[in-house]
């Protein structure tokens, strides 16, 4: 395909460049639409080729429509959601990064109010923690290479997929132009964090009642009554409950559950206090 559809589409993603540096994704915005393009195309014809497989008792008629209508909106929604990919991995990032974010703040707290120097601080931080002091690590390689550390964290704040390490970064930055204490600095900011984390914390703990009674009842009692409701009136009916039906059923119910405990495990706060 024409690589002028690809600098298109990419131009269209104001932010994708932005996106793919935090998600650490090394492709270019075009090459990085090129691929999901063709994942895509991969993708679609082996979805087509397994439904075709479950309902080979479809008429040609059906196919053909299905081929032509169907197949152009599978391709889209494909697309589009292998375009998200970013934003997943953005949002990963970000919940391993407060998983640590306290524990990093105040271990520069403690450093600093020792009497270390911040640069040396920011070594340690990027020595003692795997994922937020990735972050410190790539700043400290940048001082190394001649920028000064006041342009490396502000490089470094425009990459972090984290808004509360882009805190604590936005702190330490602005304490070095004010000349101001970092150590009092940093110690409000991650105060503020500690307080919003907690009320996540509490605000799922109210959601888990409810979602574990929704749970019950789409991925236990309706699936198991649902079934021998279907069992029984395909009895008395004279239905006949084909082999592909029921696998389709399975598959469909399989899927639900999958997806609400994907939604349950996503809604937990990455907190680790």
């Amino acid at each position: 395909m024409n690589s002028n559809i690809f600098n298109v589409l990419a131009e269209r993603q104001k932010d994708l460049k932005l996106r793919l540096s935090q998600a650490r994704i090394a492709d270019s915005p075009t090459e990085f639409i090129r691929k999901t393009f063709f994942i895509s195309g991969y993708a679609t014809f082996g979805m087509l080729i397994v439904f075709f497989l479950f309902f080979s008792f479809l008429d040609l008629k059906t196919k053909i429509l299905i081929i032509l209508f169907g197949l152009p909106l599978l391709g889209v929604f494909i697309f589009n959601y292998f375009m998200k990919y970013p934003d997943v991995m953005i949002k990963k990032v970000e919940r391993e990064i407060n998983k640590e974010i306290i524990f990093a703040g105040r271990f520069m707290i403690i450093e600093l109010d020792s009497g270390i120097s911040l640069y040396n601080t920011l070594i340690n931080v990027g020595n003692n923690y795997v994922v937020v002091g990735r972050y410190f690590r790539e700043i400290i390689e940048k001082v190394k290479m001649g920028t000064s550390l006041e342009e490396a964290i502000n490089e470094g704040v425009e990459t972090v997929p984290s808004a509360n390490l882009r805190k604590i970064l936005w702190q330490i930055l602005n304490s070095l132009k004010t000349g101001s204490n970092i150590g009092n600095s940093l110690n409000s900011v991650i105060e503020q964090i500690i307080r919003e984390q907690t009320i996540e914390v509490k605000e799922y703990g109210r959601k888990l009642n409810p979602l574990a009674m929704f749970y019950m009842m789409i991925a236990v009692i309706v699936p198991s009554l649902g079934m021998t409701m279907l069992v029984v009136l395909s009895t008395f009916l004279g239905l006949q409950l084909s082999l592909p039906v029921l696998l389709s059923i399975s598959l469909f119910l399989g899927f639900m559950q999958f997806m609400f405990i994907a939604m349950v495990k996503s809604s937990r706060p990455a907190v680790d206090l």
